[in-house]
């Protein structure tokens, strides 16, 4: 996949802007999100919370600006990554935060600790961590924690802030915009087809996968959220 300028949507108010220029945006929309809400009754207690950046490690043009309760468990964040971004056939997974192992269950042969574990227990701003999932074809991700703030929210779910708009690929054979990937050829930068030159590639037809915006597209049996 060719390099290109990686831009994403916010959420909150839907303008578009670099990945260099989201954060630094994210910070003052949020500020004026809060001071709207502020300006009449408030509807929900005041919490900790942190705001995270999350990105393919090796793909870095995905990536989601998510925010969520510090007092959240390691297992919901989890949840969320493989609901938007990862699940296919039920991989294990796991963190890796501080030289420590967080697992779905406790394994002493590991010495993993488990995904009960709180954010705010072992998540500090600034920190970087790590998240792979499938331990065969993996996805691995890399997540930092952008800002701890204490304001008002309502529940303890998963917000996206922001989400990297599809990368612009092109069809290796016609140069129009792929829409199916070779899950066999995507490994030597040659799977990547539109509709009509998918059905001429030699592969097969159960070779291909459709073209998602996630980390994991063409991988194992990944087709989207």
């Amino acid at each position: 996949m060719s390099k290109q300028t990686s831009t994403g949507k916010c959420h909150l108010c839907g303008g578009i802007f670099d990945k260099s220029q989201m954060t630094r945006h994210l910070k003052a929309c949020k500020q004026k999100q809060g001071s709207e809400r502020t300006s009449g009754a408030k509807s929900s207690r005041e919490k900790d919370v942190f705001r995270l950046l999350v990105e393919g490690r090796y793909l870095p043009e995905y990536w989601m600006y998510v925010e969520l309760p510090a007092d959240a468990r390691l297992a919901a964040l989890d949840r969320f990554l493989r609901d938007t971004w990862l699940e296919c056939c039920g991989h294990l997974s796991m963190f890796r935060i501080a030289d420590k192992r967080y697992s779905p269950t406790e394994m002493e042969e590991f010495d993993d600790e488990t995904m009960d574990a709180r954010l705010s227990e072992v998540l500090s701003p600034g920190m970087k961590f790590s998240h792979e999932y499938d331990f065969g074809s993996t996805t691995h991700l890399t997540l930092k924690v952008i800002a701890q703030e204490q304001r008002p929210i309502k529940d303890r779910a998963v917000q996206i802030l922001a989400r990297n708009e599809p990368p612009e690929i092109p069809c290796v054979s016609c140069g129009k915009p792929a829409t199916r990937v070779c899950a066999q050829c995507i490994y030597s930068g040659t799977g990547w087809l539109c509709n009509a030159c998918a059905a001429k590639h030699e592969c097969g037809e159960e070779m291909l996968l459709p073209v998602v915006n996630s980390p994991r597209v063409g991988v194992c049996g990944y087709t989207g959220d």
